[in-house]
């Protein structure tokens, strides 16, 4: 006879006691199963007489305490400790932890730190104002070694519970981890937790914050950012970026402008970019931060619009019409009256391709504004041959051929600040930064430079027209974002690919783009194509599948949206368990008897995706939280007789579709994902082209050949009454 649904099998083990089988009723309260168990250790003469003095924690991970609200995670063949209970351990802990000694504190920070991770825990140290205890070690600084560190990460451990705010913490407990950031020959394990502190306190308080950007110099940053020691480097980053932001756009300018000069792009181009280390995920996204903060100082110039009553903006101007037309610095009105100076530069304007009599009108319009200025100065002076040969060359046609330079350096400035994201809010969770960006100063501007002679080069080859000008740009839109994809390390790399990425080649990536999506439209192909579709989604699923066995890494976002944390998921070989559990960051995949959390397939409910995920529904709808949506999906499932979820973030778009086809795929619904519908696609490309093989060069009619009418008679037909004898 099968057990009650509410009764599961487990094993209940003490320390120095042998373990216990024992079948636990989910439907009794968590006292009484606890009195239960304590009981059966009392048949064994093991004196447990006070089961309110203990309590029931995962054996395996990182040992969490059994309440009410998770008991429904334990299932047939989980493995349980009987321990202290969480209020008395706290209360145990906390008391040593007040008299003991050096080596009595170290030791009772080590069996406190793992714990802390643990909510239930957690509440109960702060209930007893561990956190201030904690706080009196880090301020005294007796012990700047191992003690430190592990007061430094209970600390972090608890508070990232969210329970107490960053705000309450004291000036002076802010100033002591600044000392220890700002001391020489510091403990290495204890310099990235006093930067990790320092970095939520940034986040979190705009006070501290201000009071963390004052005692913190950029040049012990700096310091920290060229030890050879990943973990420091990337707090430090962490910090130095979480400083940026918190910053006003005058003091951010002026921050980036002093560690500019201090030689922070060449050194992070050379030993972070180019570390012979691979690079983390949280560096990668710093790095992108970074990226678009100082892109984000642009973002001035492109919102405001030319001023016709600016002397120096008008005198701008004119610099850049002498630059093309009066290169000796011999002025060809010499002797002219104002009226006719007037119009020969009215006349030299339009040849430089602006499209209004005034050029201020062209460069009122906003984005771009004066970057689009900045950008033909820039131009100017610093390639002032080619910019020479691009006005001439084209000012001197008469053919309605030339290429108009003002216009298409006001149009390609609007294209390259929506290509690079300027004045965009930083993503949370983007690693998307081009290493081009770090390999010279005024990257932005040597970025135009590039472009604005691949647009000549491509008007050319286009043999375009004023007529074209729309359809160049497009052009000229994907060779530019098709180099870019591809991340090159240094400028000159990017000129020498996107100038290989010609027009001609652009059509041929089209037609082969094209070609790819495209299948004949002919019935008997539109036909064999269907009668393909159930095989090739059997393909489909079962490789969806094997990607969850597989299993992934994924980040786990805090309250403040910080990803520092990973667990690992993956699906069972026999498909009917989902396991998972927490990894640390650089360890190997944990197997899957590692695992210790299971999750039944036969208990999902339902799978959720973007805004209904429940780990996303509160967040807004700013920009901020637009990649969160894109990337969130969530698992619900039965836990007891309420709905609990199981909640991802996933790394990618891609691997994004993968996991939420595989799951849909194992709960039966349909996978309806657009790299599905591609994967699909390709699939049936293939597979047609190679059934049609032998029928090359073989015209396929629109319609099936008509059904000949039936013969006159049937005397074909072999009459078996005349056989012979």
């Amino acid at each position: 006879m099968a057990p009650p649904r509410n009764v599961v099998k487990i094993a209940v083990q003490m320390s120095d006691a042998i373990p216990q089988l024992i079948q636990l009723d989910q439907a009794k309260p968590l006292a009484t199963v606890l009195k239960e168990v304590c009981d059966t250790f009392l048949l064994y003469r093991w004196s447990l007489t006070h089961p309110e003095h203990y309590a029931l924690q995962f054996a395996d991970g990182h040992r969490k305490y059994i309440t009410e609200n998770n008991r429904s995670e334990i299932k047939n063949g989980s493995i349980l400790c009987l321990s202290t209970a969480p209020d008395l351990k706290a209360q145990q802990l906390l008391s040593r932890l007040q008299n003991a000694s050096r080596e009595g504190c170290c030791e009772v920070l080590r069996n406190l730190v793992p714990l802390a991770s643990d909510m239930t825990f957690a509440q109960e140290v702060i209930s007893r104002d561990g956190l201030q205890k904690l706080s009196t070690i880090i301020e005294n600084g007796d012990d700047l070694g191992e003690m430190l560190a592990l007061g430094l990460r209970a600390f972090l451990e608890l508070m990232e519970h969210g329970v107490v705010s960053w705000e309450t913490l004291s000036i002076s407990f802010v100033r002591k981890v600044v000392s220890y950031v700002n001391m020489n020959l510091m403990d290495a394990s204890v310099q990235p937790l006093a930067l990790r502190l320092l970095e939520s306190v940034t986040l979190s308080s705009p006070t501290l914050g201000q009071l963390v950007k004052s005692e913190v110099p950029l040049d012990r940053l700096l310091v920290h950012l060229q030890v050879m020691n990943q973990q420091l480097q990337t707090k430090a980053m962490a910090l130095l970026t979480a400083l940026l932001q918190g910053a006003s756009p005058a003091e951010r300018k002026d921050m980036l402008d002093c560690l500019w000069k201090k030689n922070l792009r060449q050194f992070i181009y050379k030993n972070i970019i180019h570390s012979a280390a691979p690079m983390g995920d949280e560096m990668a996204h710093h790095l992108y931060v970074l990226q678009a903060l100082t892109l984000g100082l642009l973002e001035p110039r492109m919102r405001t619009p030319l001023d016709p009553y600016s002397q120096e903006q008008r005198e701008q101007l004119q610099a850049l019409r002498q630059a093309a037309f009066e290169p000796d610095g011999e002025s060809l009105g010499t002797g002219l009256s104002a009226d006719r100076r007037r119009s020969l530069c009215v006349r030299e304007f339009r040849k430089l391709g602006f499209s209004n009599s005034s050029p201020a009108q062209d460069l009122e319009r906003v984005p771009p504004g004066l970057l689009a200025l900045d950008n033909m100065l820039y131009f100017s002076r610093h390639a002032p041959s080619a910019y020479s040969r691009f006005v001439l060359e084209n000012s001197s046609r008469e053919d309605k051929h030339e290429c108009p330079f003002a216009r298409s350096s006001i149009q390609l400035t609007v294209l390259l600040c929506e290509l690079l994201h300027v004045g965009e809010p930083c993503s949370e969770t983007a690693q998307d930064f081009s290493p081009m960006f770090f390999s010279q100063d005024h990257s932005f501007h040597e970025l135009f430079c590039v472009a604005i002679q691949l647009l000549n080069k491509t008007w050319k080859e286009m043999r375009a027209t004023q007529e074209d000008f729309d359809k160049v740009m497009q052009v000229v839109r994907e060779q530019l974002a098709r180099t870019l994809a591809l991340k090159p390390t240094s400028l000159e790399l990017f000129r020498t690919k996107v100038n290989a990425l010609t027009y001609g080649e652009v059509l041929r990536l089209r037609q082969t783009e094209r070609l790819h999506q495209e299948g004949t439209l002919a019935p008997p192909i539109l036909e064999l194509r269907e009668k393909l579709k159930p095989e090739l989604m059997g393909l489909i699923r079962q490789q969806r599948l094997l990607r969850l066995c597989e299993g992934m890494l994924f980040r786990k976002i805090s309250s403040r949206r910080r990803q520092d944390k990973l667990w690992f998921c993956c699906l069972s070989p026999n498909h009917k368990v989902l396991q998972y559990g927490d990894v640390e960051e650089g360890a190997n995949p944990p197997t899957l008897e590692s695992l210790t959390e299971q999750l039944p397939v036969a208990d999902i409910r339902a799978l959720l995706m973007g805004k209904d995920c429940p780990h996303v529904r509160e967040k807004g709808s700013g920009k901020q939280n637009k990649d969160l949506y894109e990337l969130a999906f969530s698992i619900s499932y039965d836990h007891g007789e309420e709905e609990a979820y199981l909640n991802f973030i996933a790394p990618s778009k891609r691997d994004f579709y993968l996991w939420t086809d595989g799951l849909s795929a194992l709960l039966g619904s349909t996978m309806g994902s657009e790299q599905t519908r591609l994967d699909l696609e390709q699939l049936l490309t293939m597979e047609t082209k190679l059934r049609l093989l032998e029928l090359e060069n073989v015209p396929i009619p629109e319609h099936p050949p008509p059904v000949p009418p039936p013969p006159t008679n049937f005397n074909f037909c072999y009459d078996y009454s005349m056989t012979e004898p």
